[in-house]
């Protein structure tokens, strides 16, 4: 697997002539518009949701732990997609992609966005339209939120609405946070943005042409191993275990994910090093927070455990976000690394 490198290239497009909006100097052919574009700006993908625990601010200390031979990636909790859309955008000889996530809302708007982008935009530019319409009224604007909630919990509509439902509150609701009850009902109230950005066609279609090669799977993270090949790497972000008892966000599925889980995946784990794949793992550093609490160290101390600072975002208390220590595991040679 090669890093892709930036250089000033011409690159010729062709697109159909109805999807132009930019100026540029053109010949025609046909139906079609061939463009030569000097040192092209060429588009990559981004997450199209905010989601808590979002690994962006992690990326170099994970690139820098992934080794240039993997072939197949595979991210069994995909949530946000961040280490996702980087490989995709810097790994391009990436062969095989495969994510997967217990949320089967995010999943179908991942498969949504692969499959049936253009409607899922339609949809979006609409309800950003409605929206920004009443952004002066308060009740209004309130009012529409919570219609948009209680349909998206009725579960009545089809995958296309669904997914425009999620995406919508995901930008609307507070702090973008994903959060169920045990009934599966979506309850995060309206958030206080000003004019949140709903429709973002541009990384919509990004991602869209990004997902073409990713295999897309929905259920429990031990389900992604018989897609392991030669040189794979998975990456593991699961929800974190909580630093305190009012510190939890991990409620997005109806069931939680408890220490019981936490032991499963570590486990897991343990049975792909011994089938020869390389893995990464992060999660919450317990320790960091009481100096007595081993939990994970005891739970992988046959593997390496770095400490890399990060930045809380995601709290109802804006004095309480800040920089904490998390934890990046793998599975090379036990090695007890500084704060990085």
């Amino acid at each position: 697997m090669t890093k892709k490198t930036t250089t000033n290239t011409i690159y010729t497009y062709t697109k159909p002539l109805e999807t132009i909006n930019k100026t540029y100097t053109y010949r025609k052919t046909s139906l079609f518009i061939n463009f030569a574009i000097m040192k092209s700006t060429k588009k990559t993908a981004k997450p199209f949701i905010k989601w808590a625990g979002g690994k962006t601010q992690l990326i170099n200390d994970i690139d820098s732990k992934i080794s240039s031979k993997i072939h197949t990636y595979i991210e069994p909790f995909v949530g946000g997609g961040a280490l996702l859309f980087y490989l995709l955008n810097n790994y391009p000889n990436l062969k095989k992609v495969v994510i997967n996530d217990i949320n089967t809302d995010l999943i179908n708007t991942y498969k949504t966005i692969k499959n049936n982008v253009e409607e899922l935009i339609s949809l979006l530019q609409e309800w950003q339209n409605e929206y920004y319409n009443i952004l002066e009224n308060e009740e209004q604007k309130k009012e529409y939120y919570y219609q948009k909630r209680t349909l998206f919990n009725k579960r009545i509509s089809n995958k296309t609405t669904q997914s425009a439902l999620f995406i919508f509150l995901n930008k609307t609701c507070f702090n973008g946070l994903y959060r169920v009850n045990r009934k599966n009902e979506f309850n995060v109230p309206i958030g206080s943005y000003k004019k949140p950005l709903i429709c973002d066609a541009e990384n919509l279609q990004t991602v869209h042409l990004a997902l073409k090669k990713v295999e897309i799977l929905n259920g429990d993270f031990e389900q992604t191993l018989p897609y392991a090949e030669k040189k794979t790497l998975f990456y593991f972000d699961p929800p974190y275990k909580p630093l305190s008892e009012t510190s939890s966000f991990n409620s997005y599925a109806k069931d939680e994910f408890n220490d019981d889980e936490q032991i499963r995946l570590a486990n897991f784990c343990k049975k792909i090093d011994s089938l020869g794949y390389d893995w990464i793992l992060s999660n919450s550093d317990v320790k960091g927070k009481n100096p007595n609490d081993d939990f994970f160290d005891d739970l992988f101390k046959d593997f390496q455990i770095n400490r890399v600072l990060a930045k809380r975002s995601i709290n109802a208390n804006t004095n309480k976000r800040g920089q904490l220590t998390e934890l990046l595991i793998t599975n090379r040679k036990k090695e007890y690394a500084e704060v990085i």
